[in-house]
């Protein structure tokens, strides 16, 4: 028997929701999906956790600084296809903030807005699928 492996790629994303109901977007400022609407969130460095990647890459692409310890996890999310660059496999958290949490694009940010969870925009990889899981598992 042939055994076949695929590289797996690990990365971290966060889902910032306000208490009146607005999320926070990135626009990507790289392929894949350059100008389109995301979740921040990245590549989960050597070392590190997923939760701390969540926490550095919310500060790194949104200007959100939050502890690791204050994101609460959603799910991992592994399907086949997620990403056109290959295996990707991510942890997704949750964070709640007041309005008024000022927010600023940075890294592969080419902008960061807030949206109300009602009227979202096309978002990349399956960032719908993730937010949707962070808002009504509540």
């Amino acid at each position: 028997m042939i055994e076949t492996f695929e590289t797996i790629r690990f990365t971290a994303d966060v889902v910032v929701t306000r208490t009146d109901g607005y999320v926070l977007l990135i626009e990507r400022r790289w392929d894949p999906f350059e100008g389109q609407w995301a979740l921040p969130g990245g590549h989960v460095d050597a070392g590190e956790t997923s939760r701390a990647a969540a926490a550095r890459e919310l500060a790194e692409e949104a200007g959100v600084y939050a502890a690791p310890e204050e994101l609460t996890q959603v799910g991992t999310f592994d399907e086949p296809g997620r990403d056109p660059r290959g295996r990707y496999v991510t942890v997704a958290y949750h964070l709640t903030v007041i309005p008024g949490t000022p927010i600023e694009a940075g890294d592969d940010a080419a902008n960061a807005q807030w949206w109300p969870l009602s009227h979202l925009p096309p978002l990349a990889f399956d960032h719908a699928d993730i937010i949707a899981a962070a808002t009504t598992s509540k």
